[in-house]
């Protein structure tokens, strides 16, 4: 994955597989591609620093309805 970075954020407020379906929708709406889990409070992202940066997917997140940090 040359050019992309992986990481893990932080997101409170996933209650249920709904919740992470719109935490992964999010990520991909801001160009992520992100693999949410509700029991760890966390959603692993990729995506190309070139095209998007964390603070876009944070905030989509966050636009989303939920905490992420």
């Amino acid at each position: 994955m040359f050019g992309k970075i992986e990481e893990t954020i932080c997101v409170n407020g996933m209650m249920c597989h709904h919740c992470e379906q719109t935490v992964e929708k999010a990520c991909a709406e801001a160009g992520a591609k992100g693999k949410a889990d509700k029991d760890a409070k966390t959603v692993t992202v990729s995506y190309n620093p070139k095209k998007v940066s964390r603070e876009a997917i944070v905030a989509a997140i966050c636009e989303a309805g939920f905490e992420a940090k």
